[in-house]
């Protein structure tokens, strides 16, 4: 199943100069701020410290820019030296094959088919599922949905993309397969599938694969995130939120994965905040 295509999936990337660059290599993200698919590569490159150049698109108004850089509408996606690659899944293997240190993915082949089976099951199923759930409770509030996604953007802009998003709801929940209650219920349905998983595949050793933090654990972690709203992250949502949004998404709050999510933020994510432009590490 493709990476969600409003609200939680993945952008696009930009040519030109000023690119970030990894040795000889120009590496360029083309991102949404508030996306789980795009928190999982943003924190790939964080966590190996590959410089590179970010750039946050909108939700629906990164579609044309996205086709003439990209040739296809998905996010997330780098360009390696203008070559692109979409989808979080795919450019996380590259990053590993290209910055092997430290590693995110086990090298015991049925470890590592593990923790690619759990990044398989949040990418395709729970997460799409989850977006339903969520996008719902947050196309109630549009400009709140409009700051989510615009944080880099100018007051002026957001508001303006605050005003089209009414109009274009019925696409936005269309392409995102909100097709009434029962959509929306199996995504809560989904969120509680998860979050027992996580709660159980983790009891022994803190981790969801073996006994360290590996691709399954920055899936999972970043997939949640939207719910978890880690505080001082790259996923902290802005302040202050409407408070039926977060009495919505406070129902899960005492869960143990919740707790979770929040520990390995705090232990494996040293970004407090995204960025825009060149980021480079000291």
């Amino acid at each position: 199943m493709p990476e969600p295509s409003i609200g939680f999936a993945a952008d696009a990337l930009d040519s030109g100069a000023g690119l970030g660059r990894q040795g000889a290599v120009a590496v360029e993200l083309m991102q949404f701020r508030f996306s789980p698919y795009n928190e999982k590569v943003r924190w790939a490159l964080d966590l190996k410290r590959v410089p590179h150049r970010r750039v946050s698109l909108l939700p629906g108004p990164h579609l044309g820019r996205m086709r003439r850089l990209t040739g296809q509408t998905a996010t997330p996606a780098i360009g390696f030296d203008g070559a692109w690659i979409a989808g979080s899944a795919r450019l996380l293997e590259e990053i590993e094959r290209r910055w092997p240190a430290p590693a995110l993915f086990p090298t015991d082949p049925q470890l590592r088919a593990q923790a690619k089976a759990i990044e398989a099951r949040f990418d395709d199923d729970w997460g799409p599922r989850m977006r339903r759930f969520l996008l719902d409770a947050l196309m109630r509030h549009p400009g709140y949905l409009a700051d989510l996604f615009g944080q880099a953007k100018p007051w002026a802009m957001r508001r303006l993309y605050q005003g089209m998003l009414p109009l274009a709801g019925g696409l936005i929940r269309k392409g995102n397969g909100i097709a009434g209650p029962a959509s929306v219920a199996d995504g809560e349905r989904a969120l509680d599938e998860a979050l027992d998983f996580v709660a159980g595949a983790t009891a022994a050793t803190g981790y969801l694969v073996g006994d360290r933090f590996t691709v399954a654990d920055l899936t999972a972690a970043a997939m949640l995130a939207t719910i978890v709203d880690p505080p001082d992250s790259p996923m902290a949502r802005p302040r202050p939120c409407p408070p039926e949004l977060e009495k919505t998404l406070g129902r899960v709050a005492a869960h143990p994965a919740i707790a979770w999510a929040h520990d390995i933020y705090r232990r494996h994510r040293a970004a407090r905040a995204d960025t825009e432009g060149e980021v480079r590490y000291g």
